[in-house]
């Protein structure tokens, strides 16, 4: 599914510390934790904890998140539909990240076992 160059640009224009409390308000309304939340975003991106917080505080937009990033290899393993696109016919590598990361906060949030989001 081919996204419109100016989705694409909207999305890697999004500052990661404008995201992240939706996502963390996201899976602790739904009883997760965010030592969870930690722990999904960690295994897709590699970043910890105290990394995490100095790319909110930088106010780091998503494509610098990425680029930051050392991508999960099973991350190619995430699929499925996230905000009316299927993940893997997603062209754009930096949207398709997002979309990998939004898919694992949504797992998450929905109950799904940790080692299936983690693809164990």
């Amino acid at each position: 599914m081919n996204t419109t160059p100016e989705h694409n640009e909207r999305i890697a224009k999004m500052t990661f510390a404008t995201v992240y409390p939706l996502y963390l308000a996201k899976v602790e309304r739904k009883g997760r934790t965010k030592e969870e939340l930690h722990q999904v975003i960690t295994w897709l991106t590699g970043f910890d904890d105290t990394t995490l917080l100095q790319l909110m505080d930088e106010k780091v937009t998503f494509e610098t998140f990425f680029e930051r990033a050392q991508l999960n290899p099973k991350a190619e393993l995430i699929t499925g539909t996230i905000c009316g696109y299927k993940i893997e016919e997603i062209e754009n590598s930096l949207t398709k990240q997002v979309r990998y990361l939004d898919k694992l906060v949504d797992e998450l949030a929905k109950g799904r076992k940790m080692e299936k989001i983690l693809r164990a």
